[in-house]
């Protein structure tokens, strides 16, 4: 940029800052003009916005859209074909739907109901997919078009508008320190560059039938997709309908039981590991099988439970004189009770020795927290010594 230039985009910045901080007063515009540029602008977000929402109700999923925008810009930069098309719902649906029909078989009616919806959904995703490529070509594509060429050169000619006004304005405060010529040279770039951007406004609001004629085919093509799946839904619906009235004249087949599995206990192997085994009386055994025996011979001798509670008893009156815990007599008396009235069972005799331990060892923590009971120190998990 020349240094004429540069003070002449310095100039314009000035002015610019003394209207909006100031409060200084520009060239005011007529109001056909202002009226015709917010009209204009209007048009220009409405064909923005319109444009992006018609892409979202052709085209649902916001994934799969930035999934399509980033492959087409991928084939793009690499000089390859457009990559693949938006995936319909209908078709995914569809395929669902196709591939469990198969899997039950044709005997189930379920299965043969849902291959016919699946290849119904299969061609309403078809017409879908007819339905987006006329609506990109008849109306998304002329509102791009209007929007980069149509659009943008009014908003060039009201930005080159606006640069020669704040000029003249400029000039027209410093009257005493500009030339006559310079001031009029810079009325007439005004003027001229007001003229350009009405005239352009004035063409696009008037030829806006364009417009309206591209909403029209967005129309066209939505009552054509409809009753395309009209007719394809209609079609389902019948073929359902016949479905069903043949499945009702049918008749319903009967549950036929079948057999129990027997267990024949006669088979089963006495040492068979895991089976049943037979149960026998010792008195039920052949004699062929056990001679006979005298009265006498073999015979056990009478169990002594005597000699088993002695033991038990030295041992019950050894811990309870050893362990020096004050127990109240009634505690003491309930436990003479318990031993002297149970009988002298080896499995009882642990169980009420490990009774007694625990009710009668008078456990205490002590500072480092250690267990102490009389004559045993229990710390860490390991006894240290025991009074037995």
């Amino acid at each position: 940029m020349s240094v004429a230039g540069f003070k002449k985009q310095f100039h314009k910045a000035t002015q610019k800052v003394s209207e909006k901080v100031g409060g200084a007063e520009g060239t005011k515009l007529d109001e056909d003009f202002t009226e015709m540029e917010k009209k204009v602008d209007t048009t220009t977000r409405a064909v923005i916005d319109i444009m992006t929402k018609t892409t979202e109700y052709l085209q649902p999923n916001p994934a799969t859209r930035a999934k399509m925008s980033m492959i087409n810009s991928m084939s793009r930069m690499r000089g390859q074909e457009k990559g693949p098309g938006y995936t319909q719902t209908e078709a995914i649906l569809g395929e669902s739907m196709q591939r469990f029909g198969r899997e039950l078989g044709e005997e189930s009616n379920f299965g043969l109901a849902l291959i016919d919806a699946g290849e119904c959904m299969r061609e309403l995703a078809e017409v879908k997919d007819a339905l987006d490529m006329e609506v990109k070509q008849n109306f998304i594509d002329p509102l791009q078009n209007l929007h980069e060429k149509d659009l943008k050169e009014i908003q060039h000619h009201l930005k080159k508008m606006e640069g020669r006004r704040l000029d003249f304005d400029y000039k027209k405060k410093r009257q005493g320190k500009v030339t006559d010529d310079e001031l009029k040279q810079a009325l007439e770039k005004f003027d001229e560059s007001k003229d350009i951007a009405e005239v352009s406004m004035f063409n696009l609001l008037e030829s806006d039938i364009e417009q309206v004629s591209q909403l029209a085919a967005l129309v066209h093509a939505q009552v054509e997709y409809h009753s395309r799946a009209s007719e394809i839904l209609t079609q389902l619906c019948s073929k359902i309908d016949e479905r069903i009235k043949d499945c009702s004249h049918k008749p319903r087949k009967e549950y036929v039981h079948k057999p129990r599995t027997t267990l024949d206990f006669s088979s089963i192997s006495e040492n068979h590991n895991g089976g049943i085994h037979s149960a026998r009386s010792p008195g039920a055994r052949s004699p062929a099988r056990s001679p006979a025996r005298s009265p006498g011979e073999h015979e056990r001798p009478a169990r002594d439970d005597a000699s088993p509670r002695r033991s038990f008893t030295r041992l019950f009156m050894f811990c309870l004189n050893t362990v020096d815990v004050p127990l109240c007599s009634s505690v003491q008396t309930r436990l003479h009770l318990f031993f002297f009235a149970c009988p002298s069972n080896p499995f009882l005799s642990p169980f009420f020795l490990s009774f007694f331990c625990l009710s009668k060892f008078d456990i205490q923590g002590n500072a480092q927290g250690a267990l102490k009971v009389k004559g045993t120190n229990i710390q860490n998990g390991g006894i240290k010594s025991a009074i037995f």
